[in-house]
């Protein structure tokens, strides 16, 4: 039985690039959530340890703008990091009113392991391409990343 292109209003959401591209993060996030839940880490955490191995003294607003989330949604990962004994909060001293945080060495200790848990992910679903298509395929995924910011923008403006 042949498949029927949908149509707006038909259900093209089920078919479309954002299905697709949704389809691919639930089944990536079904591999990784559970590792990074093995090594303390709740939903969202591990992409700010990360950011803080590779960005030491980094500030929220930076981790933000780099993620695309709300400031809010960082501050209360790193509040809950902090609990939890990975990440500290320093003053700093260019600007009072902004906050560094560093790894701990606790903080350290998950970032090696998370690590090489993504690269295996991320070679179970790239299997069968070749490092020509894995780099197109990231200068896409960017792309589109950069196209939805420029997008994002440009609704904003008409907004206002």
């Amino acid at each position: 039985m042949e498949e029927k292109k949908l149509a707006v209003g038909e259900g093209y959401s089920l078919v479309d690039m954002h299905m697709a591209l949704l389809r691919a993060l639930q089944a990536q996030k079904a591999l990784l959530r559970p590792y990074g839940a093995k090594l303390g880490l709740a939903q969202g955490q591990p992409r700010i340890v990360s950011y803080l191995a590779a960005h030491e003294h980094a500030t929220q607003r930076e981790m933000a703008e780099f993620f695309g989330m709300d400031p809010a949604s960082v501050s209360r990962m790193v509040d809950a990091l902090v609990r939890a004994g990975l990440v500290t909060v320093e003053e700093n001293p260019a600007d009072r009113r902004t906050k560094r945080m560093a790894l701990t060495e606790a903080g350290c200790a998950v970032v090696a392991p998370w690590d090489a848990r993504c690269a295996e992910v991320d070679e179970a679903m790239l299997v069968g391409f070749t490092a020509e298509e894995r780099a197109r395929f990231m200068d896409y995924l960017e792309r589109a990343r950069h196209n939805l910011a420029v997008f994002r923008g440009s609704e904003a403006s008409d907004r206002a």
